[in-house]
């Protein structure tokens, strides 16, 4: 069929399928272009101080011709090199995020999902209402694991250190095991359910946020019960120094922290009319915990075991303030693909929490 004859059954359409059509293809150029935009900047970025091989780290590395990928009826050239000192071929996309995934145009619109804050089903609901009928359908269970393949790469990316003053606190979650089907020792909960004991106990997961005024923000899942000395200083030792002030609640592990640190700290109770001292306070801390723990509320129980990486998706949103457009959709993309990751459906659907 010529695109004259495409033209004439164009014209033969009804309205409905007009609009339908229309709106398909602005989906489809839109993605194509923004997907190959993308691949792009990974490759630069990732190559930015000269090849490496991903299996033996050896720097001789040579081109090895290109493939195509098709995307939405385009076909995207992506480079395969080869490494001289293994032997082994490898792309810019090996061992990350978006490797060997098939739909690579469909990620601009999965990513726009996440930071919509969207369900998994309508996720999917979205991402093949823009699909022609010839077209599979892609599962929520697929999105599911493209969730936590990227959130388990943006976990991994280092941060800066803490600067000047940093507010410290931790906050609770009961502990989950939404999607066993084997739970021992007691009962299953139904959406997300009540802790038996009073109180933090070894029934709650301890999560630990740290702030400093810049907005710079490290959180992450510590164990269950109380927090001690010894998991603060394995999160962020090496992030704080003496040269930090420290704004705390009353808890004691954190006094003894910073005496071993020789850190300045400032704590406050919650029982206490004095939440301020000056400039010194723990309120962008409990605000980032109550802003959280709304946010979460729409996923009706997580998984302690995926804790972590819903703690990140939450700490990417609040970076770009939850605003969707192109250059955070490209940008959390990108940023998820620069940091090796060897993931597979497998181990995340097998992977445990470390209490």
């Amino acid at each position: 069929m010529n695109v004259k004859d495409i033209i004439k059954a164009i014209q033969e359409l009804n309205p409905g399928d007009k609009h339908r059509l229309r709106a398909y293809l602005i989906n489809a150029l839109t993605a194509s272009s923004s997907t190959g935009n993308v691949l792009h900047e990974i490759s630069e970025r990732k190559n930015k101080e000269g090849y490496h091989c991903p299996d033996c780290d050896s720097e001789h590395i040579v081109r090895n011709g290109t493939y195509t990928t098709p995307v939405d009826g385009d076909e995207v050239e992506k480079q395969r090199y080869l490494c001289k000192g293994c032997k082994r071929t490898f792309t810019d996309l090996t061992n990350s995020t978006l490797y060997r995934t098939r739909r690579l145009n469909k990620w601009i619109k999965f990513v726009e999902c996440m930071i919509e804050g969207y369900s998994l089903r309508k996720s999917a609901d979205l991402i093949n209402a823009d699909k022609l009928d010839s077209e599979t359908d892609i599962s929520y269970v697929t999105l599911f694991y493209w969730r936590h393949k990227l959130l388990s790469a943006l976990n991994k990316m280092e941060f800066s250190d803490f600067q000047g003053i940093v507010e410290m606190d931790e906050t609770y979650f009961l502990y989950s095991e939404k999607g066993s089907r084997h739970i021992k020792g007691r009962e299953p909960r139904k959406r997300g359910g009540t802790a038996k004991k009073r109180g933090i106990s070894n029934e709650q997961v301890c999560v630990l946020v740290v702030r400093d005024r810049d907005k710079m923000t490290f959180s992450q899942a510590l164990g269950m019960g109380r927090l001690t000395k010894d998991q603060l200083e394995k999160a962020i030792g090496h992030k704080l120094s003496n040269k930090n002030v420290l704004c705390t609640d009353s808890w004691r592990a954190f006094k003894t922290y910073a005496a071993e640190k020789g850190m300045v700290i400032y704590q406050f109770k919650s029982s206490s009319k004095i939440r301020t001292k000056g400039i010194y306070h723990i309120q962008n801390v409990n605000s980032y915990h109550s802003r959280l723990k709304d946010w979460i509320l729409r996923f009706r129980g997580v998984a302690t075991k995926y804790l972590n990486n819903y703690l990140t998706w939450f700490q990417a949103l609040e970076a770009i303030h939850h605003q969707r457009n192109n250059v955070n959709i490209n940008d959390m993309i990108i940023k998820g693909n620069l940091i090796p990751i060897m993931e597979t459906y497998d181990t995340l659907r097998l992977s445990e929490f470390s209490k």
